[in-house]
């Protein structure tokens, strides 16, 4: 299946693009530790499907120096021995998170208690963020079926200048 739209190629979308990703910037500019940032926006994508968000966020991490077994198991972290309490709280928040209308009340309560055992107020309002942003990210890439594997790692930074 081919992309459908250009997001970059229409003036419109490109803008907003453009003002999206300038608002990711408070996340990444945020003490909530990049590692945590690319699981979690690499845990939602998974579960979205979106192949262009699972390149660049898979990339990112591996260039900022995450190793390919956490990598690998990222979609099966709860099976793993891999991930820190901190990162599991995070990914639980991802998952559920993402996955709101599969559960009656969207985020549990324990999980919530985990991230607030791990997070601060800054790196809270980051993470819930961060879940928000990445799930319209992905939503807009299945949209237009943006295809995965001709990301570059520094390659989304490169074009907010």
């Amino acid at each position: 299946m081919d992309t459908r739209f250009n997001m970059f190629g229409n003036e419109l979308a490109a803008k907003f693009s453009k003002r999206f990703a300038n608002a990711s910037l408070v996340i990444a500019q945020s003490s909530l530790p990049n590692s945590i940032q690319e699981l979690v926006s690499l845990r939602a994508s998974q579960i979205n499907g979106c192949g262009w968000c699972i390149d660049m966020h898979t990339k990112e991490a591996a260039a900022a120096g995450e190793t390919s077994v956490r990598l690998n198991l990222v979609a099966a972290w709860r099976e793993t021995t891999v991930f820190t309490e901190a990162e599991q709280a995070a990914l639980a928040l991802a998952e559920e998170g993402t996955r709101l209308a599969d559960a009656y009340q969207g985020v549990s309560d324990e999980t919530w208690a985990l991230v607030r055992k791990h997070y601060d107020d800054d790196q809270t309002a980051a993470l819930v963020c961060l879940v928000a942003m990445i799930n319209a990210a992905n939503r807009m890439g299945v949209i237009v079926h943006q295809k995965g594997g001709s990301y570059e790692a520094g390659m989304f930074a490169a074009s907010l200048g």
